[in-house]
């Protein structure tokens, strides 16, 4: 049985008759490029779409079974500890598995968890069972680095990559939708068993949708396609643990990518989740507070899908130059949204800032996590690396919470923001240390 399991999720075969003929290759890479993107991105949207329901049931949570804030929050926090740690895990396990086995394993357990989870009779199982969603969540990300980078070339990457990226903001708002319907058809119980049975549909589905490598099609490498020159050649003649000791944990620039992924996502997390607090402090209501932090996401899908094509077209798919702007202008967006957001600010300008801080920092989020790392190493180990930046993403995250928390208490709004501009500053300078490598092998790569 456990043999069998193994074969199911390893890496599938190349197939023992390659195409030839050119025309046929042109066609079937078009067919499979637009089926592996079509089929991650729906995948990782219903990935959201089973994580973000907790957020929708938690006024009804708390009452049912009389938990305080702190309470709920840990729930949260459990979460986010397993899927930081469980995508790290999660990512060099998806380098020795199949793309499309491993992404519809973790959605169908999630989609389980969610199926019961509205059942629990306990705050101490639900905890437990939102910590293991958190995990089983973690795996959704991994094969979907792992199938950018086997089915689009360097040059292109970052435009498809920052548009894959999106699906995050699209499961949140299909989210949000569905389990408002969820509330009123079934009450809160539905939020989670609703989601949990589409999920499971969804992750089935998966199944025949995807597929692994090019090569198990019968076509060849993406570096062979494209007749690109692939900046870190592969690596046939080291184990999976020499490649992650060389091309992950011993990786320098890796480490200034992770290193500034902790205060990215420390700014992005802060102004996402305190915001409504900060406006009302500034006298602004709640629902109109809630209406003016919208704008903050969907224009932050904007920022990240430009910041994408921006490489890709101008800097030969480099992404150093990109964050280094996208981060700078953050920090007049961040200065801006301090001093205009009150209560007697014209709408317009309070939504241009908030939308401008979305923008510029949704560049760098999707850039530095993903497609710059995944630049930096090789495709043997790129879901690993992209685990382990990612990993230190969500450090960032946790310090957005408590941290904010004290700090706030301690020196006011005024020193919020200036630690996420403090952050900016020092994420520039971790990014900008990898601008050299990045540069010399863009000039291995021909033009788009």
């Amino acid at each position: 049985m456990l043999s069998k399991f193994i074969n199911w999720i390893k890496p599938l075969p190349a197939t023992k008759n390659p195409l030839t003929d050119e025309k046929q290759i042109a066609k079937q890479y078009r067919h499979w490029r637009i089926r592996m993107f079509s089929g991650m991105y729906i995948g990782y949207v219903m990935y959201y779409f089973t994580r973000k329901n907790l957020t929708y049931a938690a006024p009804s949570i708390m009452k049912k079974f009389d938990i305080t804030m702190r309470e709920l929050g840990t729930i949260s926090s459990i979460s986010y500890i397993t899927y930081g740690i469980g995508k790290f895990l999660s990512g060099i396990i998806a380098d020795k598995c199949n793309i499309r086995t491993f992404m519809s394993i973790g959605l169908i357990g999630s989609s389980l968890v969610n199926l019961f989870f509205g059942f629990l009779p306990s705050l101490p199982l639900l905890t437990l069972f939102w910590g293991i969603n958190g995990g089983l969540q973690s795996m959704g990300f991994p094969p979907v680095a792992k199938g950018l980078v086997y089915w689009f070339s360097p040059r292109e990457r970052a435009t498809k990559w920052t548009l894959w990226s999106s699906s995050h903001t699209v499961g949140t708002a299909i989210g949000g939708i569905v389990t408002g319907l969820c509330i009123a058809i079934g009450g809160w119980h539905a939020v989670f068993y609703i989601p949990g049975i589409i999920g499971i549909i969804t992750g089935i589905a998966l199944l025949f949708t995807l597929t692994d490598k090019p090569v198990c099609k019968g076509l060849p490498p993406i570096d062979v396609y494209k007749k690109d020159v692939m900046p870190i050649k592969k690596q046939i003649n080291l184990s999976h643990w020499q490649i992650l000791t060389k091309y992950v944990f011993g990786n320098p620039f890796l480490w200034s990518l992770a290193i500034s992924y902790i205060f990215i996502y420390y700014i992005r997390f802060a102004t996402l989740d305190w915001t409504t607090v900060f406006m009302a402090d500034r006298g602004i209501g709640n629902a109109r507070a809630a209406f003016l932090l919208s704008s903050m996401p969907f224009v932050g899908t904007l920022g990240g899908i430009s910041s994408g094509w921006i490489a890709d077209r101008f800097f030969k798919g480099c992404c150093t130059p990109v964050n280094l702007i996208y981060l700078f202008c953050l920090i007049f967006s961040l200065a801006g949204m301090y001093h205009f957001i009150n209560a007697t600010t014209p709408v317009w300008i309070m939504i241009t800032f908030l939308s401008l801080v979305g923008f510029f920092v949704d560049g760098p989020q999707n850039l530095v996590g993903g497609v710059q790392t995944s630049r930096l190493t090789v495709q043997e180990s790129v879901s690993a690396a992209c685990g382990f930046t990612g990993m230190f993403g969500y450090v960032g995250s946790a310090l957005s919470g408590f941290g904010v928390a004290l700090l706030v208490e301690k020196y006011g709004w005024h020193g919020f923001f200036v630690s996420c501009i403090v952050s900016c500053i020092i994420a520039m300078f971790f990014i900008a240390l990898t601008w050299k490598k990045e540069a010399a092998d863009a000039k291995l790569l021909k033009p788009l």
